[in-house]
């Protein structure tokens, strides 16, 4: 099946969050679109083993009418080709682009375009984890004509927005010159559980993204009929994704993902084209997702970008018990993932393996070292030469996605006296050796050095 596009006129209103920088100022034009069609619904056939080789069968038809945010260089000699394609997220209530904001400035400096894909009924009528401001009630008449008919179809509406994408006709033809599109998937959250029921039950059918990048999974996948619900069963031990995939997958989780929703536990291992990557010291969202995103344009001065990371108990959503995380190194182990992914779909190097972090006997926390860092994982200067421990885990209060914030805490002076003998001099020597070696590793990119240097002169305590 194939569904259509048509502009939505006039300015897109302020997204949530709302960002600080111009599109316009960085070369960038935003669009959107209604996708119209016909989509269909999916049903098991067999069981839903933990292996996720899952078979599906079509199981009834829905109209719909949703909706493509597009963000795309205004110069089609920019245009890299590649265009990373968001499931939004809407356990807000609303539709948030958690990949966006993490990975933007590096999308831009590379000439990427960007999509957010209106996947499932909350962003457009709400109706979410908690109920906030979707499409329909914030501007009424502009998305009057959506209707979503429910998360079941929401997979074939994220292959059908691909398929549309790669239209002649689509927002983003003229600008490829000819060139097929290079269509990276990625989904953040609850969006990473639809991602993985996707890869499961769908892409095999669907094939129409070329690789995904899937953030911050849960154990399990969401439903095929009902979507996804926090207080749902989920399966004993997890559901990998199946590994044998069509195409490249990088799965990046953080501290929380792994030890608090579940997404260890389905001890997925590497694949020919699969990558798992679990990133030390790192929470599902912090002081960068939360402040610094919405300002970054990719040439914030060093000083402005350290202050929108310090640590905070002040959130936009509510106070938690204890300052959140305020490490840098989602942020930009994010932007690696986006380059590598992106270099192996292209044909290119496959994307490196990662160490697991080390799950302590739980399986809710971490074998840490003496000063509280977890270890294992992949290391950057954040954690292996800390002025800081840094945790996914740990954090209470502010609601109900608070747990998913982690902590900060500052070392003590005794500590930073023990292992920097030399002073701030010899903690920036250090510093610098760990980045080289994260850089040299494929987990952080050459192209953030500098800033990253830039900004851990202000990181020293004092």
């Amino acid at each position: 099946m194939s569904a259509s596009l048509i502009e939505i006129p006039g300015r897109v209103p302020v997204q949530v969050p709302p960002a600080t920088y111009d599109l316009k100022e960085l070369g960038y034009l935003e669009q959107e679109f209604v996708l119209e069609g016909s989509a269909e619904s999916y049903g098991l056939v067999g069981d839903r083993s933990p292996d996720g080789r899952w078979t599906v069968q079509a199981a009834g038809q829905a109209q719909f009418f949703t909706r493509l945010l597009v963000r795309r260089p205004a110069d089609e000699a920019r245009f890299s080709g590649t265009v990373l394609v968001e499931w939004l997220n809407v356990s807000g209530g609303l539709d948030a682009a958690p990949d966006w904001m993490y990975t933007h400035t590096h999308l831009i400096r590379r000439g990427h375009a960007w999509v957010g894909v209106s996947a499932q009924r909350a962003g457009i009528s709400g109706g979410g984890i908690v109920e906030g401001v979707s499409l329909k009630k914030a501007h009424p008449v502009r998305y009057a004509q959506l209707e979503h008919p429910g998360d079941q179809w929401s997979y074939d509406i994220y292959s059908q927005a691909a398929r549309a994408l790669r239209d002649a006709d689509g927002p983003l033809a003229a600008l490829s010159r000819g060139d097929p599109l290079r269509l990276l998937g990625s989904g953040h959250s609850q969006s990473a559980a639809f991602l993985v029921t996707y890869l499961n039950a769908v892409d095999q059918l669907a094939q129409e993204y070329d690789g995904f990048l899937i953030r911050g999974r849960g154990g399990s996948g969401a439903s095929l009929d009902s979507g996804f619900h926090p207080g749902a069963p989920r399966r004993a031990g997890g559901e990998r994704i199946r590994d044998d995939l069509r195409v490249p997958v990088i799965v990046l989780q953080t501290e929380t993902d792994v030890a608090l929703l579940g997404g260890g536990r389905a001890a997925q291992p590497d694949a020919r084209l699969l990558r798992n990557w679990e990133l030390a010291g790192a929470a599902h969202g912090d002081t960068y997702l939360f402040f610094a995103s919405t300002h970054d344009d990719g040439y914030l001065d060093p000083q402005r970008l350290a202050e929108m990371m310090k640590p905070t108990a002040s959130l936009p959503i509510g106070e938690t018990g204890s300052v959140i995380n305020s490490g840098p190194q989602h942020h930009y182990v994010a932007c690696a993932a986006v380059e590598c992914l992106n270099t192996w779909a292209g044909g290119g190097p496959s994307a490196p393996t990662a160490p697991r972090l080390n799950l302590a006997e739980t399986g809710r926390e971490f074998v840490r070292n003496p000063l509280g860092i977890a270890t294992g994982g992949i290391r950057t200067p954040w954690t292996d030469v800390p002025v800081a421990t840094l945790s996914g885990t740990g954090q209470s209060g502010g609601g109900v996605f608070a747990f998913l914030f982690g902590t900060t805490r500052a070392l003590a002076p005794a500590d930073i006296a023990q292992l920097y003998p030399g002073g701030q001099s010899d903690y920036r020597a250090k510093f610098e050796q760990s980045l080289d070696a994260a850089i040299a590793a494929g987990f952080l990119l050459s192209d953030d050095r500098a800033e990253i240097l830039a900004i851990s002169h202000f990181g020293w305590p004092g």
